[in-house]
């Protein structure tokens, strides 16, 4: 059955290229199945007839294509980290969901499945063989190690993407939290309810894992206000939080914020017992990274369930165009986060 893409049909430079229209679709979504002598026949010859693909055929033959596909249900692979010594296996750490990545692919076609390096001796270079002959293509990494072994394995054969900054190479496409919006919201709010003096208290890896976004967000926000009401970032010197308790009480009895934002666990303990003080009476605190379990702080939710979904939108993208390795231009998507109120805070002054 033949039929019209626009003004020139597809047959017609099928035609032009001296191919079959079939081995003109093929090229027109970049299968490997077609030499790059003949691509870049049938590419000049579309340039020079002005052929334009009708985007809605294309994406119902995408869609029977896909029909077709799921009836071997493919897999996408989630790469985590596994090791049980590294500073970075702590309950204050969040991390993205495999619910939630299995919800978004499912939507896909794809069911996901989770690797974990390091353990059993898993390496990446074990890790790459096993993707590859289990026919997965298809990869999500998540790092959760401040070892970073995610940068080792091959990404040549894989359609990939990534959470935040946390792997910092290669530049693979990455979907993650807009933390600037989120800092900068919270600001707003704090400011509301007649706080001056906000603080933040996070470790080194969250503001990495954020490409910075934490430290530059309050920087921002602090050129805008009184020098006498800037409280520095702290930047705890230890990623396992437990031990910085002595670190964040020096900063604070310098420093008096009259807020924090900061982790749900260690901080609220350490302010009551080491600092005697109440939440919120004397002092407010602000989760920075807020989940369903946080009930009853305020707190910044990075809507991890929509940047699951971006990441595996990437990654089917990727799969659809038969598209592989490290991109020349990777892209990157940035969820904008949600504030959420709680009893951790005073009431705001601001007029309904």
């Amino acid at each position: 059955m033949s039929a019209s893409y626009g003004p020139t049909s597809l047959a017609a430079v099928a035609a032009a290229a001296r191919v079959s229209a079939m081995t003109v679709s093929r090229v027109l979504r970049n299968s490997p199945q077609v030499s790059a002598a003949t691509r870049a026949r049938v590419h000049r010859a579309a340039r020079k007839l002005g052929y334009q693909p009708n985007p809605q055929i294309a994406r119902l033959m995408e869609m029977v294509r896909g029909a077709k596909a799921r009836c071997v249900r493919a897999t996408l692979g989630v790469i985590r980290d596994d090791i049980p010594d590294d500073e970075l296996h702590d309950r204050a750490y969040q991390y993205v969901a495999i619910a939630d990545i299995c919800a978004r692919a499912a939507q896909h076609g794809y069911q996901a499945e989770e690797f974990f390096l390091g353990r059993n001796g898993l390496t990446p270079a074990r890790l790459g063989g096993i993707l590859q002959a289990r026919g997965i293509e298809g990869i999500i990494v998540s790092p959760q190690s401040s070892r970073i072994i995610g940068t080792l394995l091959d990404y040549s054969p894989f359609a990939a993407a990534t959470f935040g900054y946390g792997l910092p190479s290669p530049a693979l496409h990455r979907a993650s939290t807009n933390m600037t919006q989120g800092i900068l919201q919270a600001a707003r709010e704090l400011e509301s309810r007649g706080y001056g003096r906000i603080g933040i208290a996070i470790t080194q890896w969250i503001d990495d894992r954020a490409d910075h976004t934490y430290s530059g967000a309050l920087l921002h926000y602090q050129q805008g206000i009184p020098a006498s009401r800037r409280v520095p970032l702290l930047l705890f010197p230890d990623n396992k939080i437990a031990r910085d308790a002595d670190a964040f009480c020096r900063w604070f009895r310098r420093h008096r914020p009259d807020v924090v934002i900061s982790f749900d666990t260690y901080v609220p303990d350490w302010i009551g017992q080491r600092l005697g003080l109440r939440i919120p009476d004397d002092v407010g605190l602000v989760v920075h990274d807020w989940t369903e379990r946080m009930k009853g702080f305020a707190g910044i939710n990075h809507r991890r369930a929509h940047v699951a979904a971006a990441a595996v939108d990437l990654v089917a993208t990727q799969l659809m165009h038969h598209e592989h390795g490290i991109p020349e231009v990777p892209r990157q998507i940035l969820i904008p986060p949600a504030w959420i109120d709680g009893l951790s805070l005073r009431p705001s002054t601001k007029r309904e």
